[in-house]
């Protein structure tokens, strides 16, 4: 049997007692509630946070790695919405100060405006003896990312049949899809609860287009990917376009959020660190300057609800 995560240490055997039955009713229940959407927009969310450690695994949106500066959040099902939030970031504001986490996790016993942080975010704002904090959250709009978007094939995936995981996108991605060279047709990938992307029927040996869009309208387009599974290709392109609907500007990144709400999925995901090879031969961003509707709107899996 799977080790459960070391979730919220500091906060005792009755946090963890409540996790195992968080986790028993929703085996009972099933798995995500009927309406599952990231935070997104312009809203600030109160709720509570809890920490815990990764274990040596980098959680259920299937990131090579967790962020390098250990600052990162599991969500619960609603908030996780089977993967949609993976790769999105909050502001989250505690008794000692605010500190800015990516999603890179799912949490089962979280119950809806629970998140549960890193041990080193939440060290940032609060003191580890005590556990369970008060604290308001938000989505932030456009983040900065570390680098361009990449991608990562699954070991298997071939002509025929493929899977992948993109990262450095910011926004939650709505629609992600793929063609061989520039004339062939657009298939569509079909995003997993681990936050893998696949083509059934595969799209051909490449090299691929791949066209993504967030769940703000912008676009981009990465020419010249290479069917290379088990490896990490950094592509030279990124996320152009504002995105669409007012968003209260703040200095470097709009920050905003949608709704709080959470639930159980394990936090188990043990797949090495990637060979990072040099950017692909080329990359385009095809930026999409959606017109600002108001108020913010989203569309498709994860709309608002």
């Amino acid at each position: 049997m799977t080790a459960l995560p070391k979730r919220w240490l500091a906060a005792g055997g009755i946090a963890v007692l409540a996790g195992i039955v968080g986790i028993a009713l929703l085996l009972q229940t099933g798995a995500e509630p009927a309406c599952a959407a990231p935070p997104t927009g312009g809203g600030v969310h109160k709720g509570k946070a809890t920490f815990y450690d990764m274990g040596g695994g980098t959680g259920n949106c299937s990131f090579p790695s967790v962020p390098a500066n250990d600052l990162f959040v599991a969500l619960g099902a609603d908030q996780y919405g089977n993967a949609a939030a993976c790769g999105s970031y909050l502001d989250v504001t505690g008794p000692k100060g605010k500190v800015r986490v990516k999603v890179v996790d799912s949490c089962p016993p979280c119950t809806p405006g629970h998140i549960d942080l890193s041990r080193t975010a939440f060290g940032k704002i609060a003191d580890h003896v005590t556990g369970i904090i008060p604290v308001t959250y938000r989505a932030v709009v456009n983040p900065p990312v570390p680098g361009p978007l990449s991608i990562r094939f699954e070991g298997g995936s071939t002509r025929y049949w493929m899977a992948f995981n993109v990262d450095n996108h910011g926004n939650p991605l709505r629609t992600v899809a793929v063609r061989t060279g520039g004339s062939g047709t657009w298939v569509t990938a079909a995003r997993q609860k681990h936050n893998v992307w696949v083509v059934d029927g595969g799209a051909g040996s490449g090299p691929f287009q791949v066209r993504m869009t967030d769940v703000y309208g912008r676009k981009a387009t990465a020419t010249g990917v290479r069917l290379a599974p088990d490896t990490t290709q950094r592509l030279s392109a990124r996320f152009g376009g504002a995105a669409a609907g007012p968003v209260a500007a703040a200095p470097s990144s709009a920050a905003a959020s949608a709704r709080a709400t959470a639930k159980p999925s394990p936090s188990v995901s043990a797949s090495t660190a990637a060979l990072i090879t040099p950017p692909v031969e080329s990359a385009t961003v095809a930026s999409s300057s959606a017109p600002a509707p108001a108020p913010l709107t989203l569309a498709g899996d994860v709309s608002r609800c």
